[in-house]
C-alpha cells in the first residue's frame, strides 16, 4: 500500500529544517520505502513542508517511519496528516 505524509513546517522555521536536511535525507534514502518526497514551496519559493509517498505494509509503519525521521525529531512541523494513497498516474 502507498501512504503520503503531508507535512507543514511550524511558522518562521527554515533554519531547522536545514539544519536538518542531511538527516532527513539520509532517512528518505536508507529506508528503501520511499516511492518519492519533497518540498512545498511557499509564495516566495521556499520550503515549507513536505510531501512523503511511501510503499508500506500499514498505516502503523508509515507512522513508525514518520517518527524516526529527523524532521519530525527536531519538531520541524506543525502539522503532520498521514493518508493512504492510490496512485492512478505516472
Amino acid at each position: 500500500m502507498r501512504v503520503a505524509l503531508i507535512c507543514i513546517d511550524k511558522p518562521n522555521s527554515l533554519d531547522v529544517r536545514m539544519a536538518n536536511r542531511p538527516a532527513h535525507v539520509e532517512h528518505l534514502n536508507a529506508s528503501g520505502i520511499v516511492e518519492l518526497a519533497g518540498p512545498f514551496l511557499d509564495a516566495n519559493g521556499a520550503m515549507c513542508g513536505s510531501l512523503i509517498v511511501l510503499q508500506v505494509n500499514s498505516v502503523a509503519e508509515a507512522e513508525a517511519w514518520a517518527a524516526e525521521d529527523a524532521y519530525t525529531k527536531a519538531g520541524l512541523f506543525a502539522s503532520v496528516e498521514v493518508r493512504e494513497w492510490k496512485k492512478v498516474i505516472g
